[in-house]
């Protein structure tokens, strides 16, 4: 019988919407974390989720100033961004919390296929999101309330059907 491999669940605290010019400001000991940026899209419409981005060794106001679409979007003066801090019961180390981040992200942008995130590889980290779960609270804007990585990795790609059942 193969090991069990224990749950981790993620909590993520959504704060938003945000202006770039207010996230500009977030860089404080607590600003790191996952963000979702909303804008036009010519297929998606006028307000819709077209990134997923993380804030794990920058702070959100460092971060976010490095992405250089944005304002070249063609309703930059619409793009809203949300931000989406760790909580739990204790501080994780620094390195707890980057490698958290970044499950979630991936895990994240499975679940949503922000339009702008196509490039990202996300196949290399699939192993390790089979039992990452991520429970996202406040201010979700689009995202699901609830995102396992077993629903969304590969993780029953290949499980079987049921075998006929007898009368």
């Amino acid at each position: 019988m193969p090991t069990q491999v224990p749950t981790e669940i993620i909590h993520i605290e959504w704060e938003g919407p945000l202006s770039l010019e207010d996230v500009a400001k977030l860089n404080g000991s607590t600003d790191y974390g996952v963000y979702q940026i909303y804008g036009g899209h010519v297929v998606y419409g006028s307000d819709a989720l077209v990134y997923i981005g993380k804030a794990g060794r920058q702070s959100f106001g460092t971060r976010i100033k490095q992405e250089t679409d944005w304002p070249e979007n063609h309703d930059a003066d619409r793009i809203r961004v949300y931000v989406g801090r760790l909580h739990g019961e204790a501080t994780p180390s620094n390195e707890t919390r980057e490698r958290q981040i970044d499950l979630a992200e991936r895990l994240l942008i499975y679940a949503c296929q922000p339009a702008f995130n196509s490039k990202k590889s996300l196949g290399l980290l699939d192993p390790d999101l089979h039992n990452v779960h991520v429970l996202n609270w406040g201010r979700i804007c689009d995202l699901l309330p609830e995102v396992s990585g077993a629903r969304w990795s590969s993780k029953y790609d290949q499980i079987d059907p049921y075998e006929a059942y007898s009368e």
